[in-house]
């Protein structure tokens, strides 16, 4: 006959055994909350210099330049933004860079999209030496080129209009909306194609209904890139762009510090207007971004 001892019953409060003790730190929560700290701090070196921009355009001038400098204000001059939006000047140079930023993007975008879909979908004689020739061009800087470009411009009797510059920030753009955007063609199936063609469309309705819809985050991050660097680009603008009125942003700004004048606080306020609309673009498009850049890592 044999006996069976019952097991003590386990109170709710009692601590775990010795033996089983649990972890209560787990590695992986650990390296999150250290990825967290370290994207923060990084983030705050990325930021840092547009605080101390913001903080010096709502500064006095001769307060930017006392020394030893100060992180805050001595004297809170709030109304300088009020000053440069009342600038005509600023509002002319301002002008300028929508129109050279916008009619680039759009010359780029025209161009690189039947470019791409014909180079990603067939194949022609010279295809292989036409991509060649087009990451070649991604090679040479405008700064590189600049006396050929005001040369030929001299020529062309285009000094000093909207259109050599649109024509400039255009060709250097356009190598990289075409790379991008063949890749996202290429990674579209062919029985997308074959389908909407079996269904009567023609090519250019295959082109406009379903392919483009279809890469949208590829022509979003072409066209964001392309955008930023037509309103960043200085030294094409600089050569070529003489009237005052018709300046970019990038090239007018210098006229707030002279050899006689240095108004510093509506330079920093310049700046930090200049910057905002490309902020509230990358906000809007941040989503098609992201999936733009990361499209086609994964097979």
């Amino acid at each position: 006959m044999s006996t069976t001892t019952a097991a003590a019953p386990v109170r709710p409060d009692a601590p775990p055994p010795q033996g089983n003790r649990v972890h209560t730190t787990d590695p992986r929560r650990r390296r999150r909350t250290l990825m967290a700290i370290g994207g923060v701090l990084v983030a705050l070196v990325f930021l840092a210099p547009y605080l101390v921009m913001v903080l010096d355009s709502l500064r006095t001038s001769t307060d930017v330049k006392s020394t030893p400098p100060t992180f805050l204000p001595k004297v809170w001059q709030w109304d300088t933004y009020a000053q440069i939006l009342g600038d005509e000047r600023f509002l002319n140079w301002l002008k300028t860079s929508l129109i050279i930023a916008a009619g680039s993007t759009a010359i780029v975008i025209v161009v690189a999209i039947p470019a791409a879909f014909m180079t990603a979908r067939h194949r022609f004689p010279g295809r292989g030496a036409f991509l060649l020739l087009v990451l070649v061009t991604q090679m040479f800087a405008p700064t590189s080129l600049v006396v050929g470009l005001y040369r030929q411009f001299f020529e062309l009797n285009m000094i000093n209009t909207y259109g050599a510059l649109i024509l400039t920030n255009a060709a250097f753009n356009l190598a990289f909306a075409i790379w991008i955007l063949h890749g996202f063609f290429s990674s579209i199936p062919l029985e997308v194609e074959e389908a909407a063609a079996l269904d009567g469309a023609s090519r250019l309705q295959i082109l406009r209904r379903v392919m483009l819809p279809l890469t949208l985050p590829g022509l979003v991050t072409a066209t964001i890139f392309t955008f930023i660097a037509a309103w960043n680009e200085y030294v094409v603008a600089l050569t070529l762009m003489i009237d005052d009125d018709k300046k970019p942003l990038t090239v007018g700004m210098r006229a707030y510090i002279t050899g006689y004048e240095q108004h510093w606080d509506q330079l920093f306020a310049a700046s930090v207007i200049a910057v905002v609309p490309v902020v509230i673009l990358f906000a809007v498009i941040e989503k098609h971004l992201v999936g733009g850049l990361t499209a086609g890592s994964v097979k």
